[in-house]
């Protein structure tokens, strides 16, 4: 973070969502796809992206609500670069808040609404230490409200309600034996559920397939390892990867970058607030 528009990212302490702070100065994430709602607020310059074929710019507070399973980039709008916040929470709290409800959809990816930008910052303000286990029940209890106000597509609701008990059976067993080998005879085992109904109905109520939710918990995983400075072949062997490149391929599908990229970007949070003191970002 030698230069004064170094790019960088700083991650939250951990709490049962994910919160990160970044800068970029050009590129940032080739195209990729979360299993988590993304939703985050630009704080300076112009945040561009492709989402939903289309090609959206962000500018500053406006919030951004990534979809689970929808593939986006990320790169500066601009020669300034960009700044922002970003929340990743997994469609089990929204589902968990909303009652089991169809899960809320704003299709363009973009929002300015008033109360939608105060249910993020709520959860975005502090992001140096971690949420205490009230504030962020509450904080995700008004974010489900609002995203579901906010809500812009109202999608059909099948004609069989999905099983949310087979599903959650499901999740919570992927959730244990992440690090194994976890098939689907395991998980028609495990929920006494016919596979493909379960697999229909784990994508309906949490936003992806079991193998992209048993992935993506390998890749958190991951996360962890290279932040504590295990070597990437280390973190992906524990984390149940067959190897380096194994993790690698799931990584950059992921995320938009190498795990190497992503250990670069790293930084804590004196580099982050010596980052912000050259520039003339804002704070939330």
């Amino acid at each position: 973070m030698s230069e004064m528009n170094a790019d960088w990212c700083f991650v939250a302490p951990p709490t049962r969502i994910e919160r990160l702070e970044a800068r970029f100065q050009g590129h940032a994430y080739t195209t990729h796809r979360h299993d988590t709602f993304a939703i985050g607020i630009t704080l300076s310059g112009v945040q561009s992206f492709h989402y939903r074929r289309d090609y959206r710019h962000s500018l500053p507070g406006t919030v951004m609500v990534i979809h689970p399973d929808e593939a986006h980039d990320g790169h500066a709008g601009d020669a300034r670069g960009f700044h922002y916040r970003m929340l990743y929470v997994t469609p089990a709290l929204i589902q968990d808040a909303l009652g089991g409800r169809t899960l809320p959809h704003i299709t363009g990816g973009l929002s300015t609404a008033p109360s939608l930008q105060r249910a993020v910052r709520f959860l975005l303000t502090s992001i140096e230490a971690p949420l205490d286990a009230l504030e962020e029940a509450a904080g995700i209890a008004e974010l489900a409200r609002v995203l579901e106000a906010n809500s812009d597509t109202r999608l059909a609701h099948p004609r069989t309600a999905p099983d949310m008990r087979a599903a959650n059976l499901a999740r919570a067993y992927l959730d244990a034996h992440h690090h194994e080998g976890v098939s689907l005879d395991d998980l028609e085992r495990v929920t006494g559920q016919e596979r493909w109904t379960l697999s229909r109905d784990f994508r309906a109520l949490f936003g992806t397939s079991p193998y992209r939710y048993l992935t993506l918990r390998r890749l958190d995983l991951v996360r962890q390892r290279i932040a504590a400075g295990v070597s990437l072949s280390e973190a992906a062997l524990s984390a149940g990867f067959a190897d380096q490149s194994h993790m690698t391929r799931a990584f950059g599908r992921a995320f938009g970058i190498t795990p190497s990229r992503w250990r670069s970007l790293l930084c804590h949070d004196g580099q982050r607030r010596k980052g912000l003191a050259a520039g003339n970002d804002v704070y939330l």
